[in-house]
């Protein structure tokens, strides 16, 4: 069910993040500008660089971007961080400060920046193309002239990272979804390629479905019928127009880094002030009524559908179905210090250790156990498409009265209709009013709670 993808291009972005910075922030630390207060000037430099940044779109250049597209982001950036900086002066009544040494300190941190995001650039191209790496497996689903036209872009740019495994024919008659599905499945395909002109509604939704449920792009190759009835990104390889079927938000780097900075500010906080006393008092309470762990150690599944061990207080005595047989109501494996962590949800707080190592997040789609990811991955549409961000301690479904046992297919099918929903429409402010909603339901109390 799970391929996983093996895209690290992703982690040039906070690197590229940490470099700039430095450069921004050394700089104006070493260089004598003459401050009365300098750590004014480095908060400010450090905070307008990120809005900045967020504004110009400043690291997003994708695989397929020409060169133009970094010249672009370089000028757009500095014009703008130009003001900024001279701004400081009028703001803060910097009046001493040198403006020839200013100005030596703007032009040292756009050579800087500039030559290291124009060397990253190249060296990411010829690392694909003379080396293989940072690839992605493609097939395109469409023979008409746009396809072909993609293909060849494919072929002649291995710069782009893009390997091209296989062209199938939709008006054939030996034409078959399922074979395409098949090929898919085994020649670990990431992104589906699919000419709108030439497939049937049913034929895409067939696509549409398998990508949903087995973590695979689908992009499209439009045509003028294309109804743009989706969330969808538009973005140009070379001179051809082509269309991302999802627009995840925290697939921008950006968006990652605050989320993630965010997750380990939290977390950290969490386990210095909570965790620190609370771990040996709740150890003491659980081994004084049954013998076993202090800590419940479970696999789920995390982004991708990689495996990882989530942490929990035990709740339960040590029992064989502990992987298999969620909690039910008046369940007798219950312990009755574990009853009362469960109505309040201490046993969860041991999940801050996972997001502080990386493996969760504070808010996100919950981890299901191994086995019910398995069952419910065959049995709910696009129940796979919660595994593109990383699993949470809490999330939009639990606040809305969607946790704790599954009874009936609505429980299930309004879980992940809510994840999917957090996938697709994430914030930082959706984040905090579902931690606030969480801290309030537990004083609340919840019927679920078992």
């Amino acid at each position: 069910m799970f391929h996983k993808q093996g895209r690290y291009s992703g982690l040039l972005k906070p690197i590229s993040y940490f470099l700039d910075l430095s450069f921004v922030i050394g700089l104006a630390v070493i260089l004598p500008l003459r401050l009365h207060y300098p750590l004014l000037l480095i908060s400010y430099l450090f905070v307008g660089w990120i809005v900045i940044s967020v504004k110009n779109e400043f690291y997003e250049v994708e695989r397929y971007a020409k060169i133009s597209r970094v010249f672009s982001l370089l000028f757009r950036q500095f014009v703008v961080y130009f003001v900024v900086l001279y701004a400081f002066i009028g703001f803060f009544k910097e009046h001493l400060v040198s403006r020839l040494m200013l100005a030596q300190y703007f032009a040292l941190t756009f050579f800087l920046v500039a030559f290291f995001k124009i060397l990253m650039y190249y060296l990411l191209q010829r690392y694909r193309e003379t080396l293989g790496g940072n690839f992605r497996n493609t097939v395109v689903v469409g023979n008409n002239a746009k396809a072909q036209q993609l293909i060849q872009i494919f072929n002649n740019h291995p710069e782009f990272g893009y390997v091209f495994k296989r062209k199938f024919t939709p008006k054939s008659k030996s034409f078959s979804v399922q074979e395409c599905i098949d090929f898919i499945e085994s020649h670990e395909i990431d992104e589906i390629y699919c000419s709108v002109a030439e497939l049937t509604n049913i034929q895409l939704a067939e696509i549409v479905h398998f990508a949903d449920n087995n973590l695979k792009a689908v992009k499209f190759i439009p045509d003028n019928k294309f109804i743009y009835n989706k969330r969808l990104k538009f973005d140009y390889y070379d001179y051809l127009p082509v269309l991302s079927l999802r627009d995840i938000p925290l697939e921008a780097s950006i968006n990652y880094f605050l989320k993630r900075l965010f997750d380990i500010v939290f977390s950290l906080g969490v386990i210095v002030f909570l965790l620190s006393w609370l771990v040996p008092l709740m150890g003491i309470l659980i081994k004084l009524e049954s013998r076993g762990p202090v800590f419940f150690k479970q696999k789920r599944h995390g982004i991708n559908g990689d495996e990882f061990r989530c942490y929990k207080f035990r709740s339960m005595a040590v029992n064989q179905d502990a992987d298999k047989a969620q909690a039910t109501k008046g369940d007798m494996r219950v312990t009755k210090i574990g009853n009362f962590m469960r109505k309040t949800s201490i046993d969860e707080l041991p999940q801050f250790f996972n997001v502080l190592f990386g493996q969760m997040s504070v808010v996100g789609p919950r981890p299901h156990m191994v086995f019910h990811t398995e069952l419910y991955g065959n049995l709910v549409d696009k129940y796979m498409v919660r595994h593109f961000v990383k699993p949470g301690i809490t999330g939009l479904a639990q606040v809305r009265g969607y946790r704790g046992e599954i009874t009936q297919d609505s429980d299930i099918i309004n879980r992940v209709r809510l994840d999917i929903f957090y996938v697709e429409n994430w914030t930082m402010a959706l984040d905090f009013k579902i931690i606030i909603d969480t801290v309030l339901n537990v004083f609340r109390g919840e019927e679920n709670a078992y």
